[in-house]
């Protein structure tokens, strides 16, 4: 595969934990992430963005770190063809890796 191919595909996320957690209207976010409202309103019912946002307030709010989330499954969809029925499996995933990764900075500092 030649560079041209590779540098296609590359996609830089900044995920932080210290996040100023500006709140975003669904619309706002949807903009923000590049995708249509109703899509990311899905993503929330199915449980993508986490368990708090299945059953959201009548306008759920969302921040930096949801973008992020947002961005990261429509990077699995349209590159690496993840479809809807096993993006909540790669989510859970990748949640679990984050959380281990975590367990073992924690482990290593003590």
């Amino acid at each position: 595969m030649n560079d041209a191919a590779c540098s296609s595909h590359l996609l830089v996320f900044v995920n932080s934990a210290e996040s100023d957690r500006t709140p975003y209207s669904l619309a706002v976010a949807a903009r923000l992430a590049a995708v249509h409202p109703d899509l990311l309103a899905h993503y929330c019912r199915i449980g993508l963005l986490g368990a708090a946002r299945i059953n959201p307030e009548p306008e759920p709010v969302f921040d930096d770190n949801t973008l992020y989330a947002v961005r990261r499954i429509e990077d699995f969809r349209s590159h690496h063809g993840v479809n809807l029925h096993a993006l909540p499996l790669v989510c859970d995933l990748l949640r679990e890796i984050e959380q281990l990764h975590t367990e073992v900075r924690f482990l290593r500092d003590r």
